[in-house]
């Protein structure tokens, strides 16, 4: 086959194509003709680059718009937050202030309760004193509590005086606060030659022997054995 084709002697190598050249009147129309429909395809082109400017000025307005608005949302996001957590504050304190006042209102019906109780009960006293009777036991107690109590304040008052007394004599310069019993420091003289004035003992102070305790109690006496002679 390449031989066929590669031979010039050979007439049947080559085969002619039907069909005839346009005349250079219809080239130039052609020619035209392509020249406005790439003018037509230029402007469609301009368009669509004009086109998608608008769009994507749209949409990156649209853009901004929903940023925008994503902060906004955040923002309404945290008061709605707040204003729950506020609402719950005052929602709380509003229930305390209700229990408080429930408790307030069982108060004063219970004190109402006893101004009625003690009102019938003076009454009840005023009648008895009135027909010359003797006031109820219940009064005698009151008033023997009153008394005691009374009595009980009065010692509370004394021991706190004789607590600050204490307090007072302590803070004095060179006293020394002890519960031990007090023993004799000095001595008078009995020399007729000397004045009688208190002389202390000095470093042989005289032995002062201990009480016997409890555990004394534990020894047994002792036996006493004649004597014989």
């Amino acid at each position: 086959m390449e031989e066929i084709i590669a031979d010039p002697a050979n007439e049947s190598r080559k085969r002619d194509l039907g069909g005839k050249d346009p005349s250079p009147p219809e080239l130039l129309r052609k020619i035209e003709q392509l020249e406005i429909e790439l003018v037509q395809k230029e402007e469609k082109l301009l368009e669509t680059d004009l086109l998608y400017e608008h769009l994507s000025w749209l949409l990156s307005r649209v853009h901004a718009a929903a940023e925008d608005g994503k902060q906004d949302t955040l923002l309404i996001a945290k008061r709605t937050n707040d204003m729950k957590k506020k609402i719950k504050v005052r929602t709380q304190k509003m229930m305390a202030l209700v229990a408080e006042l429930s408790m307030q209102q069982a108060l004063a019906i219970k004190l109402q309760q006893e101004v009625r109780d003690k009102e019938q009960f003076l009454m009840i006293v005023s009648s008895r004193i009135d027909q010359g009777l003797p006031p109820p036991e219940e009064i005698e107690n009151e008033c023997l509590k009153i008394l005691c109590d009374e009595k009980m304040q009065k010692e509370a008052a004394e021991a706190r005086a004789k607590h600050a007394a204490e307090e007072e004599q302590a803070a004095a310069p060179g006293y020394i606060r002890t519960t031990a019993e007090p023993r004799p420091t000095a001595y008078i003289p009995s020399d007729e030659h000397t004045l009688p004035l208190p002389r202390p003992y000095g470093a042989l102070a005289p032995f002062k022997p201990t009480e016997p305790g409890a555990n004394m109690r534990h020894f047994g006496k002792p036996l006493v054995k004649p004597i014989q002679v």
